[in-house]
């Protein structure tokens, strides 16, 4: 395990401010987000992380592609993010850490992070997941009946060294609004959530303190990134889902 996986990825050492915010409006939500991650970049606030559910809701970030949208006029509100499109809506734990990182930036090491924090909250409900080669988010592997099937999606932005955007993670959600679109630009998995896997209702409520204290320990390397999480495949996935945007000024 290398040094820095162990290290906090944060500039700063004071507590983050984690709100609890309940259901929000997307574009309310997205402007809260910009407010607070400005206020941090000019040390005027601390590191905060906003933890909510949205109404149903299609976001497209900078690479998502004319086929990858819904085909019935579905409205669909594009972002500054990375990746490709994707829902959010009820039953759905959405987080949207505003942190400001330490040099030297590594927004892999970042994404990675959330992921590790993620996999930790699948294996607290018993749930095996892990990484896949070349693709973010958290996945349930493929067995005899099922494809690879994507139970948590990563989305960010950075920006003046502060992250934007973030995590969610499916809880009780109606997946069927995955249909309507190719999320994340890929056509060869699923989608899937903890109450579909387990075979019992996983609320956000549930999943949300879990989720919570598996980010912040991530963020501040105490739950540490390592290397025994990667899914085995035949071969590399056809699309990669690349899911972060950096901007330097």
């Amino acid at each position: 395990m290398s040094q820095k996986a162990t290290r906090s990825c944060r500039e700063s050492t004071d507590p983050v401010d984690v709100r609890p915010i309940g259901t929000i409006d997307y574009l309310e939500a997205w402007d809260l987000q910009r407010r607070l991650a400005t206020a941090r970049a000019d040390g005027e606030a601390p590191d905060t992380m906003l933890l909510l559910e949205h109404p149903s809701v299609y976001t497209a970030g900078k690479r998502t592609q004319p086929e990858d949208r819904p085909t019935d006029g579905t409205p669909v509100i594009d972002v500054d993010r990375g990746g490709r499109i994707t829902w959010h809506g009820p039953g759905q734990l959405v987080g949207y850490p505003l942190v400001k990182l330490g040099d030297p930036i590594d927004v892999v090491q970042y994404v990675r992070r959330i992921e590790q924090a993620l996999i930790s909250v699948c294996d607290s409900f018993g749930l095996y997941a892990g990484r896949v080669e070349g693709r973010s988010g958290v996945w349930i592997p493929a067995d005899d009946t099922r494809p690879e099937r994507k139970i948590a999606a990563i989305g960010i932005r950075v920006q003046r060294g502060v992250t934007m955007h973030g995590f969610e993670l499916n809880c009780d959600a109606d997946l069927s609004a995955f249909d309507r679109i190719v999320p994340c630009g890929i056509s060869d998995a699923g989608t899937t959530s903890l109450t579909q896997e387990l075979g019992r209702t996983v609320t956000v409520e549930e999943a949300l303190p879990l989720a919570r204290d598996a980010v912040l320990a991530a963020l501040d390397g105490d739950l540490p990134v390592t290397d025994d999480r990667w899914i085995p495949r035949p071969q590399p996935p056809e699309a990669a889902g690349v899911t972060f945007a950096l901007h330097r000024s």
